[in-house]
């Protein structure tokens, strides 16, 4: 079928004034825009009488066919299309300066909650975040001790494609950016082994007297899915300084919560190189979850202290005075950062190296402030040695990645393989001998133990409800991988081994 590509120039156009990414006084300018991208000197005048899409990603898919037809991408797969389709949106994409000015305009006029949510719609409509990716991500809750845990399965990254991957291995290595969040990256033309990013705005914020940015993950993993980062190329380091920034956000936009990866290797899962935050118009699970234990601190007096109910090892702090929360924290952390407990197999270093950190997370609550510090250990041994406070190697199977700090809050993001493996073991769970061909085959028999007792505890499973079997029972493994990673377990040595840290804080604290 041949493409009438001065039809889709235009259709293009006429969805980005739809969706007012430019006014009728930028048409001409942006046509020739993409002409030049398109390597055209002219275009037919046409009228557009279909519907305009709400999303640019048809018309852009048939552009990109047509480029592909006429030589302009080297390779017609995934990254470079994602090259390609990137530089044509960048053609629509107003200015850095005209996007803060519209975004701090909707503040003074609605509020931060209405300047986020036009900024979200904006990202999604230039293309930044490719909603078309995200929607075949796999989602779903799971009941539990802890509450309903948030399942993700993520299909939205597309996978490196081989030519491209050995493409970049012969390029020249460049240093700019410096790194994936970097300020540097707005506007950028990208590289096969750096993301295109002329679609791409940031939101400046003023954090603790720095200059640091707001912007969108281009796969949000869940609503208003925010990056914020510092403007500065520097490491990742907890710190009261990050108390501070974090509760001083909340209190520009109180109707997001923020929080931190830790800041070392194993408990991190994160760029570590670059200080950066992630927050965003989202409850998750660890948010709502009950106090299990109230306690004092004699030092802080306007501060509502507790142990939260999660399987992590959480410590909650409420308050209305910022200062008082920021010095508590500081000093929870400076005596998490030494302590020790072998009896819970809890050790601050080995030699000198330090193993004990902390995620923390700011929200609002009405009136008050809330940080969430959890506790984190990434020592190794020879029975873990992907980390004793890890996902152990009985949960590989399911997932072996880093708990990062959306993880820790009770979303878990799981590998895109283990769709198809599921399917799978759905398929052969319910035929004659299906645990025998789960056992041989080699995409699937990792799941091998997992699939026995799936069998086991459910015999009455058909095919109408053995997927959703296994989905329940992924959120179960989840529920243990945070088990996992909880410092102090759920068992009664070692919610008394959590007591005996809260009664040293609360001695120091005096």
């Amino acid at each position: 079928m041949s493409i009438h590509i001065d039809a889709e120039i235009e259709r293009l156009l006429q969805f980005a004034l739809k969706k007012e990414i430019i006014t009728i006084w930028d048409v001409d300018l942006a046509r020739n825009k993409i002409l030049e991208v398109l390597q055209l000197s002219d275009v037919k005048a046409v009228t557009v009488d279909e519907e305009v899409p709400d999303s640019p990603v048809t018309i852009l898919e048939t552009i990109l066919d047509w480029a592909a037809e006429q030589g302009l991408i080297e390779d017609n797969t995934v990254t470079y299309r994602d090259l390609f389709d990137t530089k044509i949106m960048g053609c629509l994409v107003p200015s850095q300066g005209e996007i803060i000015r519209r975004f701090d305009e909707l503040v003074f006029q609605g509020g931060p909650k209405h300047a986020t949510e036009w900024f979200y719609q904006f990202s999604q409509d230039v293309h930044y975040i490719r909603t078309d990716r995200i929607a075949k991500n796999e989602k779903w809750l799971v009941g539990t001790e802890y509450g309903d845990l948030q399942m993700t399965i993520n299909l939205s990254k597309p996978e490196k494609d081989p030519v491209a991957i050995a493409a970049a291995r012969n390029m020249q290595k460049s240093e700019y950016p410096a790194c994936l969040l970097c300020k540097e990256n707005v506007g950028y033309a990208g590289r096969l082994d750096h993301p295109a990013r002329q679609n791409h705005r940031i939101i400046p914020v003023t954090l603790d007297d720095e200059q640091w940015f707001l912007q969108f993950s281009p796969y949000v993993y869940y609503n208003e899915h925010a990056i914020v980062f510092s403007g500065e190329h520097k490491p990742m380091k907890i710190s009261k300084d990050s108390f501070k920034k974090l509760l001083h956000f909340v209190e520009q936009y109180p109707h997001y919560f923020l929080g931190s990866n830790a800041d070392l290797p194993i408990v991190g899962g994160s760029i570590l190189s670059h200080d950066h935050f992630q927050g965003g118009h989202h409850t998750f699970p660890m948010e709502v979850a009950e106090k299990m234990y109230s306690f004092s601190v004699s030092k802080y007096p306007s501060i509502d202290f507790a142990i939260v109910k999660w399987p992590m090892s959480v410590l909650r702090l409420q308050g209305n005075n910022q200062a008082d929360l920021i010095a508590a924290a500081d000093d929870i952390l400076q005596e998490w950062k030494t302590y020790s407990d072998e009896t819970v197999d809890i050790h601050a270093f080995s030699g000198e190296t330090p193993h004990n950190t902390i995620t923390p997370i700011a929200r609002r609550r009405g009136e008050l402030f809330e940080l969430d510090l959890v506790l984190r250990n990434n020592r190794t041994s020879d029975e873990h040695p992907f980390g004793i406070f890890h996902p152990h190697q009985e949960v590989h199977h399911i997932k072996k990645e880093n708990i990062g700090l959306i993880e820790v809050m009770g979303l878990a993001v799981l590998p895109g393989r283990l769709l198809d493996e599921l399917k799978k073991l759905a398929e052969f769970l319910v035929e004659a001998d299906g645990l025998g061909k789960i056992e041989k085959d080699e995409e699937i028999n990792k799941h091998y133990e997992w699939a026995k007792q799936v069998y086991d505890k459910y015999p009455d499973l058909t095919e109408a409800n053995v997927y959703d079997v296994l989905l329940k029972e992924v959120g179960h493994v989840f529920a243990t991988i945070l088990e996992h990673a909880g410092v102090f377990k759920q068992d009664e040595a070692g919610q008394q081994g959590f007591k005996r840290f809260v009664k040293q804080l609360q001695t120091s604290l005096k």
